[in-house]
């Protein structure tokens, strides 16, 4: 694809996603042309790192300026500015898309339906990816995925952008972002807690916090290896791995002992493992018992949880 057949690009937002994106599709060759923020000097500062791109205080003038318009906001802001686009003052080129789309992954993309009654295409753009706001992100974007909600011409658009960013495309259908953003939590949020929960645990034991994570990262990324060569079943190990029925209830008994929920969390994690046990081509013989124990265990431990307890 030639420049000239490019669609321009803009971005209403100039935060961490809005200078990752950016920079990446601009690599790609695609002209990025306007940009506007709440705060004029990010505008300006992202703005000027570009070729023939424009910092604006209106999000208005964005809209006037390039064909595809990424919404880089928070996700309360995405609806009251969208609503205050205008995309009937003009024509649309001819042959030239354009298009609103929003970045979040949690917000409906009905919330740019006054983009679309005025003639715009409308859809979703979603990096699963935790942006660190450096430039290093431009790099470690690549093999990430992003998360479409488009019809037509926007989301082969949107497909190929999102190429362009050597990143994997998936399409999501409407009205299910919610649930997408939900759920992808555990692989991101969740998995920090679960390590807090460790850390906190351990602490009892007299461990500093940076000796713990010093220990425990390699054995997260160790796991999440294994996961990617071998499939979640094949990566699972541990006493629900092995069929080691009385080391899992000595465990949910000890944390019974200490109180708050750290019985009912680690009760609740260990029936998603003996799931995943189960899936495994030959499962270990005594699962049935594993699971009988921990459903026990749950029945005393979620109905005596104090709301907020836990070990500091």
């Amino acid at each position: 694809m030639s420049q000239s057949s490019m669609p321009s690009l803009g971005f209403i937002g100039a935060g961490r996603l809005a200078r990752c994106l950016a920079h990446g599709f601009a690599r790609a060759g695609y002209p990025v042309t306007a940009i506007a923020s709440r705060t004029a000097e990010s505008a300006r500062q992202l703005a000027s790192q570009f070729n023939q791109c424009a910092a604006y205080d209106d999000p208005q003038q964005v809209v006037d300026a390039a064909d595809i318009v990424f919404l880089a906001v928070p996700d309360d802001s995405i609806g009251t500015t969208a609503n205050t686009l205008r995309f009937d003052n003009s024509p649309p080129t001819a042959g030239r898309l354009r298009a609103l789309v929003h970045c979040s992954g949690a917000s409906p993309v009905e919330l740019l339906a006054a983009a679309r009654s005025q003639g715009a295409s409308t859809g979703g753009f979603h990096p699963l990816y935790l942006f660190g706001g450096d430039l290093a992100d431009i790099e470690r974007i690549s093999g990430c995925s992003v998360t479409i909600e488009a019809d037509g011409e926007l989301k082969e658009v949107l497909t190929a952008l999102a190429v362009a960013l050597h990143c994997h495309p998936l399409s999501i259908p409407p009205g299910t972002r919610m649930l997408y953003h939900g759920a992808a939590h555990y692989a991101a949020s969740f998995a920090l807690c679960s390590l807090a929960e460790c850390v906190a645990l351990w602490r009892t034991l007299g461990f500093a916090e940076d000796d713990a994570l010093r220990a425990l990262l390699p054995m997260l990324a160790g796991t999440i290896q294994t996961a990617r060569d071998k499939g979640l079943p094949n990566a699972l190990a541990g006493p629900v791995s092995r069929g080691d029925t009385g080391v899992v209830r000595k465990q949910l008994a000890l944390l019974e002992g200490l109180g708050g929920d750290h019985a009912a969390l680690y009760g609740l994690m260990t029936r998603r493992a003996v799931e995943l046990a189960r899936r495994r081509a030959t499962p270990p013989a005594t699962i049935d018992a594993i699971a009988q124990a921990v459903e026990e265990s749950l029945a005393r431990s979620l109905n005596q949880v104090p709301a907020g307890t836990s070990v500091k």
